[in-house]
């Protein structure tokens, strides 16, 4: 699969991660698509009383907005069994690489998805040791001499070219053994 995750606890440095691939992978010519998994259990993105809320209260299940920069596309419905092959297939059609955020449960032990884990603490890590297969990386907002593993900790604050390689690297791999 051409799927890299990026998990971790709350404030350890994801969404930095993620930014600085992002940038670092669009610069050597992949098309990128980011999928980040929200917790919170009635989160929606759309605003009570707009337009699109009231389309979707009128019963449609799929609303599209477009406007000049921009387009949104909402799907109403139950993500709870919600798969990786869904996540690809739906989303990730025109990609060359897709970015997860989160995701834990979806893809922990799921050995063909490569992780890379933010992480703050060498708990955290020791944690994540434990619960991700297999890890690639680790970023975040620990210091790397911290870390007793051969698992690389790379500061994407300064070296996002390394982690950038790593999911090249990752990726290419994937999708030689899927062609076995």
């Amino acid at each position: 699969m051409k799927v890299i995750a990026v998990v971790g606890n709350k404030n350890s440095g994801k969404t930095a991660t993620i930014e600085a691939l992002i940038k670092e992978l669009i610069s050597r010519g992949h098309v990128i698509v980011a999928v980040k998994h929200i917790h919170e259990k009635d989160f929606t993105i759309d605003s009570s009383g707009k337009d699109t809320w009231r389309f979707a209260k009128a019963g449609a299940k799929t609303i599209v907005a477009i406007s000049e920069n921009e387009t949104v596309l909402i799907r109403k419905g139950n993500t709870s069994n919600l798969t990786l092959k869904d996540i690809v297939e739906n989303y990730g059609k025109n990609a060359s690489i897709i970015i997860l955020e989160g995701f834990r449960s979806l893809v922990g032990r799921e050995v063909s998805i490569p992780k890379i884990v933010a992480v703050k603490s060498v708990d955290e890590a020791n944690f994540a040791l434990k619960s991700y297969n297999p890890i690639i990386a680790f970023t975040g907002k620990l210091e790397s001499g911290n870390l007793k593993t051969s698992i690389p900790y790379i500061n994407i604050l300064k070296d996002s070219k390394k982690l950038a390689d790593l999911v090249e690297k990752h990726v290419k791999k994937g999708k030689s053994n899927n062609k076995n």
